[in-house]
């Protein structure tokens, strides 16, 4: 373990490295990094403060990279030391992309390689630098924003001796239901998601039938160099299930023409902002192991893309709106996106395995005894609140605050306020 301290108005910062084992259970077998950034206030370096270990959204994305006191982080130092962690394969922690993966002579080795970076081992690795820096013995709380308290519910019943306390937004996974399952409830949010964008802004119904026939009549080419195609405009809808998500979609396409050379046309503006909404490519675990983070004894064989064709509503049709989706992965990615050609073999290989472990122990659950809270957002169109709520009741002494104030994105949009609320349910002040 290495250690690089930085300092910056508000946040005193410390770099740690740790080495850990790609498969825990051959802890003498092949080794990569874990990266995790300390944060704790000015003046209490030397404090002994509990620990609060912060499980980022995803899969696939590293922790916040903070540029001051503020939001959630603002917080949770008036009472811990905050550790950050880039969970593998993202951030600063040994990498999985496109290039990385170049390393391996198939693509069986690649789906193999990629088979451990799921929540389980996320939870190992967290296990293994808790030992670290706490000792065996010590106990720190978990905060786990949306994908992270996938983990954090993994946490909980794999190795809830480490746990001092839970805290989840928007995180709370379905314990056995099946993919397929989850593609159902997701699919009909992101349907009603839709209407109430047309609601708000009913001229982009015009607007987006607009760009619809221009890109069905022309080759239309993405700054990146991959096409502009229907089923990639539908993606925008992801958007959809964060705060200001409405407006960030439609300001993008309110302006999406000018007049060149050859009559209207797409913008390079419009094509540019299109492309810097997604991080598929430079987020590869992303796209590949979405759908396994719901697979357990079961292979996922593409859920999102055979659910959807249950769903007419995101069929094109002259006579209703143009539909978006939502936080959904499909096959055909993988070959219009450039970056993620490479790893369409992988991809499907993962699609089609069965051999998934389970991720929780639903028995361990029903007894445990680690203090737990919940944000869990009422029209949450990634994490299903029925499916949460049905998680709640398999989890002992679990106290969840349903709201609609917030969609998923309450603890980056309102992280002080929110997470004030949990830690006064937590200690038992609300």
């Amino acid at each position: 373990m290495c250690t690089n301290t930085h300092r910056l108005p508000g946040l005193v910062l410390t770099d740690h490295e740790f080495t850990v084992p790609l498969e825990h259970a051959s802890p003498d077998g092949e080794q990569i990094t874990v990266f995790a950034r300390e944060v704790v206030a000015p003046g209490k370096e030397d404090d002994d403060l509990p620990w609060l270990v912060y499980f980022q959204g995803g899969p696939g994305f590293g922790a916040p990279r903070p540029e001051g006191n503020e939001g959630w982080l603002k917080r949770a130092l008036q009472e811990y030391r905050v550790l950050l962690l880039d969970q593998r394969g993202v951030g600063r922690s040994t990498p999985v992309n496109y290039q990385t993966l170049a390393r391996f002579p198939t693509p069986q080795a690649q789906a193999d390689y990629l088979k451990h970076f799921r929540a389980d081992s996320i939870v190992q690795d967290a296990e293994w630098i808790r030992r670290a820096l706490l000792g065996e013995d010590g106990q720190w709380s978990g905060l786990g924003q949306s994908y992270g308290g996938f983990c954090l519910v993994c946490y909980l019943s794999a190795a809830p001796g480490g746990l001092k306390e839970a805290i989840f937004t928007g995180g709370l996974p379905p314990l056995t239901r099946p993919p397929d399952d989850v593609y159902r409830a997701t699919y009909r949010r992101v349907i009603e998601q839709n209407r109430r964008y047309y609601e708000r802004y009913p001229a982009d119904v015009e607007r987006a039938r607009e760009i619809v026939d221009y890109v069905t009549n022309h080759d239309v080419r993405l700054p990146g160099g991959g096409p502009l195609s229907l089923r990639r405009f539908q993606q925008l809808g992801m958007a959809f299930g964060s705060g200001g998500g409405f407006e960030r979609v439609h300001y993008l396409i309110e302006d999406a023409f000018v007049r060149g050379k050859e009559g209207r046309e797409l913008s390079y503006a419009f094509l540019r902002g299109f492309e810097n909404f997604f991080h598929f490519q430079t987020n590869p675990i992303y796209a590949i192991l979405h759908e396994s983070i719901y697979c357990q004894e079961e292979a996922s064989n593409w859920s999102a893309e055979r659910v959807r064709a249950e769903y007419p509503e995101f069929a094109l049709a002259p006579d209703r709106p143009f539909f978006f989706t939502g936080e959904m992965i499909y096959p055909w990615m993988f070959d219009e996106y450039k970056y993620l050609r490479p790893l369409k073999e992988a991809a499907e290989l993962l699609a089609a395995y069965d051999g998934w472990p389970r991720l929780y122990d639903v028995e361990t659950l029903r007894a445990n005894s680690v203090p737990c809270v919940a944000a869990v957002y009422y029209d949450d169109m990634y994490v299903e609140r029925t499916l949460s709520e049905e998680t709640i009741r398999d989890i002992r002494g679990l106290r969840p605050w349903v709201t609609n104030e917030y969609k998923h994105s309450g603890l980056r949009l309102s992280g002080e306020k929110v997470l004030d609320r949990l830690l006064g349910m937590l200690h038992g002040e609300i």
